[in-house]
């Protein structure tokens, strides 16, 4: 099977692309593993017009839109791609293809901090993103806790303070120079710098932080900052160039090093939210369709 584009992965970056790409009358197959990393979140929040809609009820639209405008959709693991003469060869557990260009969407995964309780919390009381979920928990006793990103942890707490007057601070093994102390404490943070042994839960929800000392901190909400690691693997397969974070680099467009290759969303831009996502798959769609145009153009004056 032939297509003008195959896109890997669909979730807001790569049904975006797709969706604009069918609408060109490009032929366009969207292959996904069927893992997004909202899964487990109960709301969308910040995208206009979708406020509220849950994460899975937004890609069911996507996917009906994208589908309603002649684009295909296969839900299957991309293992492979190859270059060849006229494009890639994309290979999937079940099936393969060939295509002119290929837009990578496959997100990333957030590693926490193995302590218990969080990975079971996550999406419903241990969050990352204030601006996703900070509304929901307004007021409410928040923990912020240290892990293994220390840059967005620390920004994260600070940043917390504006959605809650009652923030705590666990470190957690992240050293505190006095000027983060200074800058914690101006805004009103208190730090607790035992060490964390466990998260509570009862009926469902988040009650408490437990503490070496053998306290319990009770809290209703718990921020993370995550070590994001991008599914970035077919990228790297391919020779796309790393940049110095250890990142796939792409230009404005999603173009990556290697020519006919594009990636939008979390998989190159860790910070990209929902709407950011889906603003970079369209993107994405509109530069690949130029670049399918100069071929035709080509091949047409041939």
């Amino acid at each position: 099977m032939r297509y003008d584009v195959v896109v890997i992965g669909a979730g807001a970056a790569g049904l975006s692309a797709a969706t604009v790409l069918a609408r060109a009358r490009r032929s366009v197959v969207v292959v996904d593993a069927g893992e997004p990393r909202n899964a487990s979140a109960q709301h969308v929040h910040g995208f206009l017009s979708r406020d509220g809609v849950e994460p899975a009820r937004l890609l069911a639209d996507g996917r009906s839109e994208m589908l309603g405008y002649g684009g295909q959709l296969l839900d299957d693991r991309v293992t492979s791609i190859e270059r060849c003469e006229n494009g890639f060869v994309v290979h999937a557990r079940n099936s393969a293809f060939s295509t002119r260009a290929v837009l990578v969407a496959t997100g990333l995964r957030d590693e926490l901090v193995p302590i218990p309780g969080l990975r079971e919390q996550w999406g419903i009381d241990v969050l990352h993103c204030p601006y996703c979920h900070g509304y929901e928990v307004r007021d409410t006793p928040i923990a912020v806790l240290g892990g293994d990103n220390r840059p967005f942890t620390l920004h994260q707490a600070a940043l917390i303070r504006q959605w809650s007057p009652d923030v705590i601070f666990f470190p957690n093994g992240i050293e505190l120079s006095e000027q983060d102390r200074r800058t914690l404490t101006a805004r009103g943070i208190h730090i607790d710098e035992e060490p964390v042994t466990h998260i509570v839960v009862d009926a469902g929800h988040v009650r408490g932080v437990a503490l070496r000392d053998g306290r319990l901190v009770p809290r209703q909400t718990i921020f993370v900052g995550p070590t994001f690691v991008p599914r970035d693997e077919l990228l790297r397969q391919l020779g796309c160039t790393v940049g110095d974070a250890d990142w796939v680099t792409v230009d404005p467009t999603g173009l990556t090093s290697v020519t006919g290759v594009w990636a939008a969303g979390n998989v190159v831009d860790s910070p990209a939210q929902l709407i950011g996502a889906a603003a970079a798959g369209s993107k994405a769609a509109i530069a690949i369709n130029h670049y399918l145009l100069a071929q035709d153009i080509d091949h047409a004056i041939a």
